[in-house]
């Protein structure tokens, strides 16, 4: 059961941002599907969606209104099961978003829990007994909804104020609240179904499972996060009985925790423990040529996690970047990017690409907030397809299209990067082809840590074929994957045969004496045991 996640590779796209159908100037489902070959030609064989449901884009589709229901300015339910019959026709998978932690204050589910008599849905948020008690130090509440409602309460909200919180219990209810309810009565028990009636709706649909979003923060008053960990293992067991074939994937940023819950994988991100943003997107990124950069920290809990992820079976998905983070090219630039994805496309786990990364689009600066965005918008506008009207976006005047593209368009775009045997796009696609041909790349393939040293370069790892238990196949395959993004040469102290032969190489080639081995600046290789081909970029 989901063999597939053996070779995931993974696409984000952001539906608003990524292929306008219709020329109303926002991406639509119809043009995802145009574009499905370039996705699966890039090398991609699965797809995350962001949010595409029935939403008034407070916060760009992550205030739902209507869960069961596609927005309808992406198209109709129709047209989201013809895309998922498009996909799979293609050989391909599907995760859509799933936010089960808040709602729009404009749903239905709302509107009923808002209304000062008893119902249904009276339970479904969270509400104080009074219009003026406040959410003060209750762990994962950060905001409320206060005044406008019959009901004399005040409603927590969990991001925007108009993003009011689903009610899954407190974990350490406070006996003086009573309106602090324990994860297993009846108002958060029904919260738990009506989520699962929803991902119900979906899979039965066709998806292949959801990218869950703030997956560790549902139960509330929870700071070890057992509460949250016990309702996902919950929701395992629902898909396990009834959707065997599901897979969940988690905001959450701390596999040790998440995998533990249930979820199949688990992002690194840009907030939590997990130093992810040490790789490409802080002051001095590792991958940056100035050589500043330091990795220690974040492999200490890298390995931690993978140890975490190996026992449980589980997998860490390390993405480019996401529709929440400033772009990899406004910290990195071209050439430097291309030994980034040398590190992505090599690590074990699942690789997530977010659209437009893999030609290197720029984080657009100084746009006004478009549907919550705020800084984060630069990092959402449309795809650069070719060097048509709207970089091959949208049909409609340049000033309807609902974020502005970059001027870079006319230079960052596919049909450039097609036309460039040595771009960003042509070695993104290399590297996919290399990662999909050997077994050692495979996404639970072994890995260890080889050359980490203290603000040093180069980093070197060895990824290893396994068999079925996770140890290594004898005569399996091995690969040395060796990467000095620095300005300065850097030699390599750790172990590599002699015998063994470069797959993919970027850079100059690795310098040996009689009994040490150099590689230059900005240079890369991996290196395998057995081996029948080259590849340069």
């Amino acid at each position: 059961m989901r063999e597939w996640l053996d070779d995931a590779l993974f696409y984000e796209i952001y539906p608003q941002s990524f292929c306008d159908s219709d020329g109303d100037g926002i991406g639509d489902l119809r043009g995802i599907e145009e574009k499905l070959d370039y996705v699966k030609g890039l090398g991609c064989n699965a797809i995350w969606l962001n949010p595409c449901f029935d939403s008034p884009f407070l916060d760009a589709g992550y205030d739902i209104r209507d869960y069961c229901r596609i927005a309808p300015r992406y198209g109709t339910n129709e047209d989201m099961k013809h895309l998922i019959g498009e996909i799979h026709r293609r050989g391909m998978h599907l995760l859509l978003d799933l936010v089960p932690g808040h709602t729009s204050d404009e749903c239905a589910w709302f509107r009923e829990s808002a209304k000062g008599t008893r119902n249904d849905y009276t339970d479904r948020y969270i509400w104080t007994n009074k219009v003026w008690d406040s959410f003060d130090g209750v762990g994962s509440i950060m905001g409320c909804i206060r005044g406008g409602t019959q009901r004399n309460g005040a409603c927590a909200a969990n991001f925007f104020n108009s993003q009011p919180a689903l009610n899954y219990g407190f974990e350490n209810p406070d006996p003086d609240k009573t309106w602090q309810q324990r994860p297993d009565a009846p108002g958060p028990m029904a919260t738990r179904e009506a989520i699962r009636n929803v991902m119900r709706f979906w899979l039965d649909m066709g998806c292949d499972g959801f990218r869950v979003d703030m997956a560790g923060s549902l139960v509330k008053n929870d700071p070890d996060q057992a509460g949250t960990i016990a309702l996902w293992q919950d929701f395992r067991e629902f898909l396990e009985k009834e959707y065997p074939e599901a897979v969940m994937v988690s905001e959450w940023g701390q596999p040790d925790r998440s995998l533990l819950a249930g979820f199949h994988m688990d992002f690194l991100l840009h907030f939590g423990p997990s130093h992810y943003l040490d790789l490409f997107r802080t002051e001095h990124p590792y991958f940056s040529r100035e050589g500043k950069g330091d990795l220690r920290t974040f492999f200490d809990l890298y390995l931690k996690s993978r140890a975490q992820s190996l026992s449980g079976g589980g997998l860490i998905c390390i993405p480019s970047g996401n529709h929440d983070m400033i772009r990899m090219a406004r910290t990195l630039g071209p050439e430097e990017m291309k030994l980034a994805f040398a590190f992505l496309l090599s690590m074990p786990g699942v690789p997530f690409i977010y659209y437009g990364d893999e030609i290197g689009m720029h984080y657009v600066e100084d746009l006004l907030s478009v549907e919550g965005g705020y800084e984060r918008t630069g990092s959402r506008s449309p795809m650069a397809f070719d060097k048509t009207r709207n970089a091959g976006f949208s049909d409609a005047d340049p000033d309807r299209l609902y974020i502005a593209q970059d001027a870079s368009i006319r230079e960052i775009n596919v049909e450039s990067e097609d036309g460039n045997p040595q771009s960003l796009l042509q070695t993104v696609r290399a590297l996919i082809r290399i990662r999909a041909a050997h077994p050692a790349f495979r996404n639970r393939g072994g890995f260890r840590l080889l050359q980490c040293g203290d603000h040093s370069y180069p980093l070197v790892y060895e990824r290893t074929e396994v068999n079925a238990d996770g140890t290594d196949k004898a005569g399996g395959e091995q690969i040395f994957v060796v990467l000095n993004p620095s300005g300065q040469e850097a030699e390599v102290t750790a172990a590599i045969p002699g015998n063994a032969e470069t797959i993919w190489s970027y850079g100059s080639p690795l310098r040996r004496t009689a009994d040490r081995i150099f590689v230059p600046a900005a240079s890369a290789a991996y290196i395998a045991q057995t081996t029948s081909s080259t590849v340069t970029a």
